[in-house]
């Protein structure tokens, strides 16, 4: 699993409308990777919103927003266009990047058991190294606290 102190694994993945990105491209800047369950729900969209609320921030601050989910690019077009979202979400439907960050975990829920993604976000610095990582992140006051650690790398 990769943590702090790791370099992010280079990799081509599906993006929004329809693109690809390579995770190399991001070299050179800071970027944050939010991992969340499923577009549109609850707290996803509050996270979402909260990210949105604060890009020119991050712009500020040379850093980079991605989201990261399993859902379609078809989902993430609709939920990124019903929200504004002005960054890049990529599509892991198959789960390469959730199983190398360590996401893709077995969850329950009323006594059912099942496996989805649990809330994460990783601070990336300029050379492509994890230098901060929430785990089982809560949304209320995370952007904030992501924000202020991007600041401070």
């Amino acid at each position: 699993m990769i943590g702090v102190g790791d370099r992010i694994p280079d990799a081509t993945v599906a993006t929004d409308g329809g693109g690809t990105m390579a995770l190399s491209d991001l070299a050179g800047g800071k970027a944050v990777f939010y991992f969340y369950p499923k577009d549109d729900t609850p707290g996803c969209t509050t996270e979402a919103q909260g990210f949105r609320d604060a890009i020119s921030d991050f712009v500020a601050a040379g850093v980079t927003v991605v989201g990261v989910s399993k859902d379609s690019v078809a989902k993430h077009d609709k939920f990124k266009a019903k929200h504004g979202l002005p960054f890049t979400l990529i599509s892991d439907a198959d789960g390469t990047l959730c199983e190398a960050y360590g996401t893709w975990v077995e969850k329950s829920m009323y006594g059912r058991k099942y496996f989805g993604i649990d809330r994460a976000t990783f601070l990336v610095d300029a050379d492509g190294v994890i230098r901060r990582a929430w785990r089982k992140g809560k949304v209320k006051g995370h952007v904030a606290e992501v924000l202020e650690a991007a600041r401070d790398l």
